[in-house]
């Protein structure tokens, strides 16, 4: 499966310019938005996104904000959704999970612990079931 758009949604800076070095070998382009509202402008816009990096805490619209305005407008379960959340916000994550994201990473996470999440629910999406096996995006 090749992975050619990628949403990232985090108010950080920083954080934009690691997805975008890690995703660099997959030769993804990653589209960035510094919150949810960014995020559906985005989503509106391109409808060749393929997965969706989101941040829980952001200004504007939070993560669970975006999640539930998505699925009134029918974004997932088209796009997946990984929701990637700072230690210790369990509950956040757990209602995302309820909001229809497909899988979550913590952070601080390692671009291994990336790619892992990032098959797994690329598999899940393309065959509406759990994944099996190990599935590589191409380098």
């Amino acid at each position: 499966m090749i992975l050619n758009k990628v949403l990232v949604v985090d108010d950080s800076a920083l954080i934009h310019q690691m997805y975008r070095l890690v995703l660099a070998r997959y030769r993804c382009e990653v589209v960035g938005a510094n919150n949810g509202q960014e995020a559906l402008d985005i989503l509106a816009r391109f409808d060749d996104v393929q997965l969706v990096l989101l941040d829980i805490n952001m200004p504007v619209m939070n993560g669970v904000q975006f999640l539930e305005k998505a699925s009134q407008l029918g974004f997932t379960p088209r796009v997946p959704v990984v929701i990637v959340s700072t230690e210790g916000k369990e509950e956040d994550t757990i209602q995302g999970l309820k909001l229809g994201a497909c899988g979550y990473l913590t952070k601080p996470f390692t671009p291994s612990q990336l790619h892992e999440v990032i098959v797994k629910v690329l598999q899940q999406s393309a065959t509406g079931m759990e994944p099996e096996g190990e599935m590589a995006l191409e380098r």
